[in-house]
């Protein structure tokens, strides 16, 4: 048995300023065929790495194809996109013939001339392996999760968790099904609902925590071999945005159409009560300082990477310096020339400094102040779950009673490291601001004494009706009060 595996993942957010590139690839995820390495998956790579974990004791072939990611930014470049689609493809048809793909893709990447990039990789690679390989798919539940994708693929699977602390299990989820339906064990039978709407649904609270539990416990049981809820990603302007509930069923459609109609109408009965309570910048900050004990993390969604945002907004910084708030950090910040000159000046320096807001009017004003250079790091890394995500060199900052950390590889707050790579203990800190909407959880949830969430004047607008859309169907919720669930769509 020969399993064909490649990864091509972005998340894009097409109101971003900043476009993606080839470039921009190579910078975060860039590995052909033997180059992934050992230690850990990275960015949508899991079915490869849980394939080379799984090949040999269960008798498959695993055939490598690359594996190209970058992190969420604008549309990505047409020729690049095609180029390295084009690189992935040639290398399946090198490698026929196989019975079986793993794919790993986001499902919510968008190319020049490409709206739906994972139904085209999808729809390419069925054209090439013909109707009875089995095609699955590993996807971001922050996806378009489409049609055309769907009907080109036998499996597709996506993470339960937000933030995304279960890729590896996920994956594994993928070859196993795979594996059962080539070896006649499984008929898959796939069934979607769509809710019609856009929100935002993080798994560390409730009501989606309990949700999510009981899909879990679903799964395996009476003939129900897989659910997953895809969230939807409202920063991507395309057709189908929205929030879709996938159920593969044992042979079993009717089955299949049934759960996914019951956990669909539950979605729509929780619309506008899953997502936390929102602060302005002026009252996160003084909820945070009237706090009894520390840390206090506070998430800047607004500004987050993983959205597509520069990640250089300056407006909570600048409150907490004006406000002359003690104990204090805030990262990441992304700005590569101050990173630059806090490396001339070297550890310990006293310099003069502009930095932040840079890339756009959202990105707010720069800060200039006298700083002193309290940390360095090269090739600096921090964890996401199993993974490792590069922050590239970094320089912590210090402003009166603030330590701020800059990178120069633009990425969100996900592991403590962020902070402890440059000599900042965040669980000794009363307030911990974090750029990040919900992956901090994963790694600053266990450590803080509250969570406060502040929606600042980054790009990331926290309300869907307040996005310019101009491709989205509707009606959609909250974009139309009166939108209906669709239903069954698949």
């Amino acid at each position: 048995m020969r399993l064909f595996t490649a990864t091509l993942a972005t998340e894009t957010n097409t109101f971003s300023p900043l476009p993606t590139s080839l470039q921009n690839y190579k910078e975060s995820v860039f590995f052909r065929p033997g180059e992934h390495p050992t230690d850990a998956p990275r960015m949508c790579t899991a079915p490869l790495f849980v394939g080379r974990a799984r090949a040999k004791k269960e008798g498959f072939e695993l055939i490598e194809g690359s594996c190209f990611a970058a992190s969420p930014a604008g549309t990505t470049n047409r020729a690049d996109y095609e180029f390295m689609r084009d690189e992935i493809l040639d290398q399946l048809k090198a490698a026929m013939p196989v019975d079986g793909l793993l794919l790993g893709l986001h499902g919510a990447m968008v190319a020049h001339g490409y709206d739906d990039v994972e139904g085209d990789i999808v729809e390419r690679c069925r054209e090439i392996v013909g109707p009875t390989c089995v095609i699955g798919v590993e996807l971001d539940p922050h996806c378009h999760l489409t049609l055309k994708r769907l009907s080109k693929a036998d499996i597709t699977v996506l993470y339960k968790e937000f933030p995304h602390t279960d890729v590896v299990e996920r994956a594994d989820d993928v070859l196993t099904l795979v594996l059962a339906t080539l070896r006649g064990q499984i008929k898959p039978v796939t069934s979607v609902y769509d809710c019609r709407q856009i929100q935002s649904y993080p798994t560390t609270i409730q009501p989606m925590r309990g949700l999510v539990d009981r899909i879990m416990a679903m799964e395996g049981k009476d003939g129900i071999l897989s659910v997953s809820i895809a969230h939807c990603f409202p920063y991507g302007d395309v057709a189908e945005i929205g929030t879709r509930v996938l159920v593969i069923a044992d042979g079993d459609k009717q089955k299949a159409d049934a759960l996914a109609t019951k956990l669909g109408e539950e979605l729509v009965s929780l619309r506008g009560k899953t997502r936390p309570q929102y602060f302005d910048v002026k009252g996160g900050i003084a909820e945070g300082v009237a706090f009894n004990d520390l840390p206090v993390v506070i998430a800047d969604p607004a500004d987050n990477a993983g959205g597509g945002a520069p990640t250089d907004n300056t407006d909570i910084l600048r409150h907490l310096i004006e406000r002359n708030v003690e104990n204090a950090c805030l990262g990441p910040i992304w700005d590569p020339i101050a990173v630059r000159i806090c490396f001339d000046a070297g550890l310990g320096a006293k310099i003069n400094l502009r930095f932040g807001g840079k890339i756009a009017v959202t990105s707010g004003l720069p800060i200039d102040a006298e700083v002193e250079v309290i940390g360095l790091k090269r090739d600096a890394w921090q964890s996401f779950g199993p993974t490792q995500v590069p922050v590239g060199n970094c320089a912590a900052v210090r402003i009166g009673g603030v330590d701020a950390v800059l990178i120069d590889n633009r990425t969100q707050a996900l592991g403590l490291e962020l902070f402890t790579n440059v000599g900042i203990d965040p669980a000794q800190k009363k307030i911990v601001v974090v750029k990040s909407t919900n992956h901090f959880m994963a790694a600053f949830g266990p450590i803080a004494k509250k969570v406060i969430y502040v929606d600042s004047d980054g790009p990331l607008k926290r309300d869907p009706a307040k996005i310019a859309y101009t491709k989205v169907e509707r009606p959609i919720w909250p974009l139309d009060a009166d939108a209906k669930p669709r239903g069954l769509i698949f």
